[in-house]
């Protein structure tokens, strides 16, 4: 696969005996994230709550990029479960586990299991801007038009 980065990935106790992430298929952007919750204590998640689920995964990203955590398809379509700040994002410094918050716009309670696909992990470049305070900005043809502004 080319342009592809190395991460180090750390499955912490609870993880264990899940499987790491992965791509879905041979194009994907995202990589699966699973519950790291005990077997004998699946979570449900009442319509209109939230809740933050583990990974039982810590990750080393290198310097200059970041992993997004957005949701899956699939979950936000059918049932209306989303990740609550998406897309979060795990810093390059940062090396503690990684915890999915999702919420439950839907209808019905939804149960989370171990093992379960919760959410997708995107890696990705990012840059650090460096703010150059000035009095006016240069002008564009769309000026200061803000939303809904475009297309007309």
């Amino acid at each position: 696969m080319s342009g592809s980065i190395q991460v180090e990935v750390q499955q912490l106790p609870h993880g264990e005996g899940l499987a790491l992430p992965a791509y879905q298929s041979a194009l994907a952007a995202g990589l699966d994230l699973l519950a790291a919750i005990p077997e004998d204590k699946p979570l449900v998640l009442a319509p209109g709550t939230y809740t933050l689920v583990q990974t039982g995964l810590a990750i080393a990203l290198p310097p200059g990029f970041e992993a997004q955590v957005r949701p899956r398809s699939g979950l936000a379509a059918r049932h209306g479960i989303t990740v609550l700040n998406a897309p979060g994002t795990v810093d390059a410094d940062y090396r503690g586990e990684i915890f999915v918050p999702l919420i439950n716009h839907g209808a019905s309670a939804f149960t989370i299991r171990r093992g379960e696909r919760i959410a997708q992990m995107v890696i990705a470049r990012v840059a650090q801007a460096e703010l150059i305070a000035v009095t006016a900005l240069t002008p564009t043809a769309r000026g200061d038009g803000g939303f809904g502004s475009t297309g007309r």
